[in-house]
Formats: structure tokens, sequence, C-alpha cells
């Protein structure tokens, strides 16, 4: 049994990795999750690992990547063996590339000021049709927003926060779910802390050297309205052919 079924959105892939379970069985409705690691934890990775997982149970996701054109997710994709093209074909996946250079979804059609993006993705409503939206690094669109850069750099980070974060509280008042990727280490502290606050979900991806070996993790630090119990830490790799593989730990 995956949870208690109505409030719970599954992750699903139950014969192919354990990741629901270690979730206590998938992610509640009208939640936002923050979803933090450095460069290389494998954010983009588990995004597409939970994005594969909805779709496969009959979620419509929108994935916004600041990094991948289309061609490029699909090739992701394929290597970790979550083949999207049908998902894509059936409009179960809107996927969008947030092209902040060449006047693409969410840049500046001409020469002129930079747009403020955080407004450009507030308005961009097609985008938030789906249960669940995931934005893929939302870092990079806070870095390349002037309006809210302008703001951290007069230390005004919650007024730079406010907007965009009554306007997810919108969304998930709807029961959808929000999954943000950050890189902390780009971003101010005090500009992502707002967000952390207002987490329903935060997990921190990590990199842990253990003797010779890097290994990676996942802790959740915050898990609100969790179904059955959720671990503290779970240890992950992402391998090619196969996508995230849940680690056996030593101990249970």
């Amino acid at each position: 049994m995956s949870g208690t079924g109505s409030n719970l959105l599954s992750l699903g892939l139950e014969g192919h990795d354990r990741l629901n379970k270690e979730l206590g069985g998938g992610v509640p409705r009208g939640s936002i999750v923050l979803a933090e690691g450095d460069y290389g934890a494998g954010k983009s990775a588990m995004s597409q690992r939970v994005t594969y997982g909805f779709c496969e149970e009959g979620h419509t996701v929108t994935y916004l990547s600041t990094e991948l054109t289309t061609r490029g997710f699909i090739d992701q994709m394929h290597s970790l063996s979550y083949d999207m093209v049908d998902h894509l074909l059936d409009e179960n996946v809107l996927f969008l590339h947030a092209d902040f250079d060449t006047g693409g979804t969410l840049s500046d059609e001409g020469e002129g000021e930079r747009k403020e993006l955080l407004k450009r993705l507030m308005n961009a409503e097609v985008m938030w049709n789906s249960e669940v939206i995931v934005i893929d690094t939302f870092d990079a669109i806070l870095r390349n927003d002037p309006k809210f850069e302008a703001l951290v750099r007069q230390n005004e980070e919650r007024q730079a926060a406010l907007e965009i974060i009554g306007f997810f509280r919108d969304i998930i008042s709807q029961g959808k779910v929000i999954v943000l990727t950050v890189d902390p280490s780009t971003v101010d502290e005090e500009a992502i802390g707002p967000f952390r606050s207002i987490a329903d979900v935060f997990l921190e991806l990590e990199m842990v050297e253990v003797g010779n070996d890097v290994r990676r993790q996942i802790s959740v630090k915050r898990f609100a309205g969790m179904g059955q119990q959720v671990g503290d830490t779970i240890g992950y790799s992402v391998r090619s052919g196969t996508g995230i593989v849940i680690e056996s730990r030593s101990v249970a």
C-alpha cells in the first residue's frame, strides 16, 4: 500500500525503486517541495524521477527547466530509463525551457531591460494548469530576475519573495504540488530563507565522502502531512539505464 490514498500523490514506480516507500507513500496534495543541493548532487535526476513517477500514476506535470531543451530533456530522461515520449505526446507532461538569453519562453523578446522573470512566471497561465509543477532550477530564475536581485541587494529579501510566495500559496490551495530545486551556493542565504520556511517538504540532496567513495543521500529536513514514517536520511545513486536507485542501508 502506498500511503492513505486521496491526500497523497504517489511517486509511483513501486516495482522500480523504493523512493515512494522511503518518502512515506507520496507527497501531500497542496504542498511546496523544496529540494536543495549543490551542483552535481542529483537535483535534475530527482526532478526527472518524480516527474516520470507522477505521469506513470496518471497525474499531469509541468516541467520547467532552466538548462535543458526539449531534446535534451527527452534524451536525459531516456538515459535514466524514464521514457517520456508517450507522456509528452499524450500531454501528461508539459515541458518548458526557460531560455534567458535567446528570446525564448521567459526571456526578453528584444533588446531593452531584462524582464521580471518571476512576474512572467506567474503570468504564464498554461504552466500552472497541471497537478504538479516542477521548476528546475528555481535559483536560476531568482538570479536572473532584476527586480528580485535589486531588492536582495537592498536587504529586502522578504519583500522580494513575498509576491511569488503569495502566488505559490494560491496555486497549492487548489491541491496542486510545486517542486522547486535550488543550488544554495548560487543564491544569498537570506534570499532562499523565505522559500525554506514555506516549504512543506524540505529535502537536502548531499554528496558525502565515505573513504574513497562519494555517496549521495537525501536528508529529510521537513515533511509535513506525511503518510507513513519517512526516513531521516535516504541513500541513493543515479545510474545510467536505470535511473534513481535507493541504496540499502546498513542501519534499518
